[in-house]
């Protein structure tokens, strides 16, 4: 007769406390609360609380993954601009350097790392827009050659030696130009967006970018994708949206929340979206991102219609481990 050993291969234990590590269909009983329990992987995807930011902000810049991020730049309240840059390591936040040039509504290379990144843009006085870049070395930030266009609520893609800058802001009118970052220098490149935007989501390479909503003279919800020349049109995400955050690559992506505060979530398999059945715990706008489609970050923001947040969720795709208990009548 087959026994629970021989179909899954482990015994199974009695322990004090739940394994944090377990494969799909183990079973336990957890001698502490005297239940009996079964590890099982989730079939959609789900937002975690984390530990809130050292320094609440909003109109600020992330990149890097779900358990090495950054966070950088932004505004802590009306009228004061930030240069705090903050580490995450999937659990807590910790203060790093700050940035040279202080500023809010800038963009980085959001597939760059936490110890590879680069941050370009922004305003560093009301009116006064900055093409600054800078990169970080897991220490401190350098300053390297701007921007060849300043701008404001623009968005980013690449890593730190092979970036890309599109869209924006630059009063009063919106653009489309897109450059590309060689880990030195900007080059303009002929391909400029199909729709001129700001306060929109961008994410992936310098070759195989994705820009998602935005404001145009409201919320849009205009889909772009990027191939290293130009701009071509997708289907559009679900809800038109705009001060919200993305990550991911132009095969699978995710975006979520928007301005008015809103926690709604979306899914890209490289050709439709999909409005995910779980929202931000914390509705908001304002914030920024960091890691990809099946592991993201969600920090920092106006969850409110005044003030700032620090809150930090993680998103736990579809596949994540999760256990139940096993009742019996």
């Amino acid at each position: 007769m087959a026994t629970y050993k021989g179909i899954q291969g482990f015994s199974i234990q009695n322990l004090s406390a739940d394994p944090s590590n377990f494969e799909e269909g183990q079973v336990w009983y957890n001698s502490t609360s005297n239940v009996w329990k079964v590890g099982e992987l989730t079939t959609v995807g789900a937002w975690a609380t984390g530990n809130n930011m050292n320094t609440a902000r909003a109109y600020l810049a992330g990149a890097g993954t779900q358990t090495e991020s950054l966070a950088f730049g932004g505004q802590e309240a009306p009228g004061a601009y930030s240069a705090a840059t903050e580490e995450y390591d999937g659990t807590n936040w910790a203060t790093s350097n700050p940035l040279n040039t202080t500023r809010l509504a800038l963009a980085s290379a959001t597939a760059a790392t936490q110890t590879a990144a680069v941050g370009f843009g922004g305003e560093i006085s009301p009116g006064a827009l900055s093409g600054a870049t800078e990169e970080y070395d897991g220490n401190s930030w350098t300053s390297s050659n701007p921007l060849n266009t300043a701008r404001i609520y623009l968005a980013g893609a690449g890593t730190q030696t092979s970036g890309l800058a599109f869209g924006g802001y630059i009063p009063p009118a919106n653009t489309g130009t897109t450059e590309e970052y060689n880990g030195a220098s900007w080059t303009t490149s002929p391909g400029s967006m199909n729709t001129a935007r700001r306060n929109f989501a961008g994410c992936g390479t310098q070759t195989a970018a994705l820009a998602a909503g935005g404001y145009v003279t409201a919320a849009v919800s205009n889909f772009e994708e990027y191939n290293g020349t130009s701009w071509a049109s997708g289907n559009n995400i679900n809800t038109a949206r705009y001060y919200f955050a993305g990550a991911g690559t132009q095969t699978a992506a995710l975006v979520f929340g928007k301005y008015p505060a809103s926690g709604v979530t979306e899914e890209y398999d490289g050709t439709s979206w999909v409005t995910s059945p779980a929202s931000l715990n914390t509705a908001r706008g304002i914030f920024a991102g960091a890691g990809n489609a099946s592991a993201a970050l969600a920090f920092g923001g106006a969850p409110l219609a005044a003030g700032v947040g620090a809150a930090t969720e993680e998103w736990l795709g579809a596949g994540a481990p999760t256990t139940k208990t096993i009742t019996v009548s």
